[in-house]
């Protein structure tokens, strides 16, 4: 189920040319406020489609058969894996149908639309969303003979988005410097599986850290427990991408190989960290993809003297949310 170190370069190399090379930027200001000795924030929410997701949606739907190429394929998603998903989807020629939330942001469904996708929408009332939208993607895809990816429990999807530390690695290396410290989003746990294995394969000592919403962490209880371990949360959190109640058992076992920890940051902070990202680095995150400078932003983590690499996962965002959400009205 953990993927090898020639499953990640092998992912990489087959993967990277259909995505794009993201900036990693240096941020002497955040280096200075921290007391950090370098801070670098590899800027995945520049990534086509809007996030890492699509490295992994790239690489997975390299492993379909021809008879499955052609029926196409069906996935859940609350947004960014839906978009990563039907961008991979329409460079491929597969045909993708997504089984969205009705609450999913209206702007995530369009996009995904407008890379060529079908959009079902679930229902959920009471239950957890994730839930009903996965039940109702596994009915499709025996009714409609589709095959079911899942967008974060895969080894496959995990080795794919481990191209998000290989790549790190790259330009850290170009730069002169080695990451001490990771800080990752986390949701269903497919980037975080393979980025810490990444790391954790380059034998550099580097640690990952989990971030998650207050409420939805999964990884964070699962990495101290031992276990997955699922949580009872129906909070509300701005942070609409990372709301699985649990990690996946595939990232979980690869978080877990890598020595994986996590911790949870709030609404208010991850709300903070948007706007610093906007007014320092130029970068307009979405909430979810906010959580790993809203870690390195709260002072719970002591950075004093490491390079430390923070992970902007995700952009995708309508702009009055993003002007809300940066003027402190979380």
């Amino acid at each position: 189920m953990v993927p090898s170190a020639h499953d990640l370069a092998t992912a990489f190399a087959a993967t990277r040319r259909l995505t794009v090379r993201t900036p990693l930027l240096e941020s002497p200001a955040l280096a200075e406020s921290t007391r950090a000795a370098r801070v670098f924030v590899k800027a995945e929410c520049l990534q086509r489609a809007g996030s890492f997701k699509i490295r992994g949606a790239t690489w997975r739907l390299m492993q379909l058969s021809e008879a499955e190429r052609a029926r196409g394929v069906v996935a859940y998603s609350s947004g960014n894996f839906a978009q990563g998903l039907a961008a991979a989807g329409k460079a491929a020629g597969v045909p993708v149908t997504i089984v969205m939330p009705h609450d999913a942001p209206e702007m995530k469904r369009r996009a995904t639309e407008g890379f060529g996708a079908r959009v079902v929408l679930s229902h959920h009332g009471d239950r957890p969303r994730e839930e009903v939208a996965s039940a109702l993607a596994r009915e499709l895809s025996q009714t409609e003979g589709l095959a079911l990816l899942h967008p974060f429990d895969d080894p496959a999807i995990v080795a794919g988005q481990a191209a998000v530390g290989l790549e790190a690695q790259e330009q850290l290396s170009e730069a002169g410097a080695v990451a001490d410290l990771v800080l990752c989003p986390v949701g269903g746990g497919g980037l975080i599986g393979g980025l810490s294995l990444a790391f954790h394969y380059a034998g550099q000592g580097t640690r990952v850290i989990a971030v998650e919403p207050e409420g939805y962490d999964g990884m964070g209880r699962s990495a101290a427990a031992g276990v997955v371990t699922r949580v009872a949360s129906g909070q509300r959190t701005i942070c609409d991408a990372l709301q699985a109640t649990a990690p996946g058992a595939a990232p979980f076992e690869a978080a877990r190989a890598a020595g994986v920890t996590g911790l949870a940051v709030r609404d208010a902070e991850v709300g903070r960290a948007m706007r610093v990202a906007f007014e320092g680095l130029k970068l307009v995150t979405e909430p979810s993809g906010a959580v790993g400078l809203a870690a390195l932003l709260s002072g719970q983590i002591d950075v004093v003297g490491k390079c430390v690499l923070v992970v902007a996962s995700g952009g995708n965002i309508a702009l009055d949310d993003f002007a809300r959400l940066t003027a402190g009205t979380v």
